[in-house]
C-alpha cells in the first residue's frame, strides 16, 4: 500500500512541475512578441500628451509636462582674498625749491615788565634831580671817576672791576653834604666801604656816600634837603685805603649806577 501511494504522489509532482514550466514559457513568448511589436510599430502612432490649457483665472502659466531640463554651467574655482596684509600706499615726493620757500616772521613786540624797564639805562643827558648841591665845598679833584661798564684795576686789590661811582679827594673831617632832598634809608659799617650812608631821593633816585668818619650827623628814617650835612670824610673803606682821602659816592637811577658828576650843577 505505501509503495502505491509513493508512486501516486511522484506522479503529481512532476505534473505539476511540467505545467509550470509550459507557464513561464509561454509567458516569455508573450513578453518576446510584443517587443517586437513594439518595434515595428511606427513613431506616428505615439500617442502625444495636449499641454494643459492655461488657466487665466489662477497664474497664467501652463502646467509642466515634461520633463525638467538641467543645463550645465560651467564651474569656476574661487580663491580666497587674503586681506590681512597691510596696504601701503606710495605718495609722490613733491620737492620746493629753495627760492619759492618764503618764511615770515612774527613782528617782535617790545614788549617791557616793570622791573625791565626800572632796570633799563637812562640817558644821563635826561637824568635831572632838582635843587641839587655838591657833595664836597670842592669836586674838582677827581681821583677815579665813573666806569660804567669798563673794568678797572684797583689801586688797592690789584684787581680788575667796574668803578661804581666817582672819588673825589678831600680832606679827612671835610664835611659831606646830601645832593638833593630825600629820606636816610640806612646807614651802616660794611665790611669794604666802611661807614656808609643811603639817602632815597624818590622819583627813582638813590645816593650813596661810603668811607665817612664814625661821627655822623643823621639817623635813618631822617628827612633832609639837599645840602644837609650828613657826616665827614673819613679812612673807613678798605676797599680803597691804598688811594688818599677822598669821599666815594655812587648815584642810581631806577636800580642802574650813573655817573654822579652827570648831574652836578656846573
Amino acid at each position: 500500500m505505501k509503495d502505491n501511494n509513493i508512486k501516486k504522489g511522484s506522479k503529481g509532482f512532476y505534473a505539476a512541475l511540467g505545467i509550470s514550466a509550459v507557464m513561464i514559457g509561454s509567458a516569455c513568448f508573450f513578453a518576446y512578441d510584443q517587443g517586437e511589436k513594439l518595434k515595428e510599430k511606427p513613431a506616428n502612432d505615439i500617442i502625444s500628451v495636449p499641454e494643459a490649457a492655461v488657466d487665466h483665472k489662477s497664474t497664467g502659466i501652463p502646467k509642466i509636462t515634461t520633463a525638467a531640463i538641467t543645463t550645465a554651467l560651467p564651474v569656476y574655482t574661487t580663491y580666497p582674498v587674503t586681506t590681512s596684509a597691510a596696504v601701503t600706499t606710495t605718495v609722490p615726493r613733491v620737492t620746493i625749491p629753495a627760492a619759492e620757500i618764503i618764511i615770515s616772521d612774527p613782528p617782535v613786540q617790545d614788549v617791557k615788565t616793570e622791573s625791565s624797564k626800572k632796570n633799563e639805562a637812562t640817558p644821563v643827558d635826561n637824568i635831572r634831580l632838582e635843587n641839587v648841591k655838591l657833595p664836597l665845598a670842592s669836586t674838582e679833584n677827581v681821583l677815579a671817576p665813573f666806569s660804567g661798564n669798563e673794568l678797572v684795576k684797583n689801586e688797592t686789590t690789584g684787581s680788575w672791576q667796574t668803578h661804581n661811582g666817582t672819588d673825589f679827594a678831600s680832606e679827612v673831617g671835610a664835611d659831606v653834604f646830601a645832593i638833593s632832598s630825600g629820606e636816610v634809608t640806612e646807614i651802616k659799617t660794611d665790611p669794604l666801604w666802611g661807614v656808609t650812608v643811603t639817602v632815597d631821593h624818590h622819583n627813582g633816585y638813590i645816593s650813596k656816600y661810603c668811607g665817612l668818619g664814625t661821627e655822623l650827623s643823621v639817623q635813618p628814617g631822617d628827612t633832609i634837603s639837599g645840602g644837609t650835612v650828613i657826616g665827614v670824610v673819613g679812612q673807613t673803606a678798605d676797599i680803597e685805603s691804598a688811594v688818599s682821602p677822598h669821599l666815594h659816592i655812587e648815584l642810581r637811577h631806577n636800580g642802574k649806577f650813573i655817573d654822579p658828576a652827570s648831574v652836578f650843577p656846573e
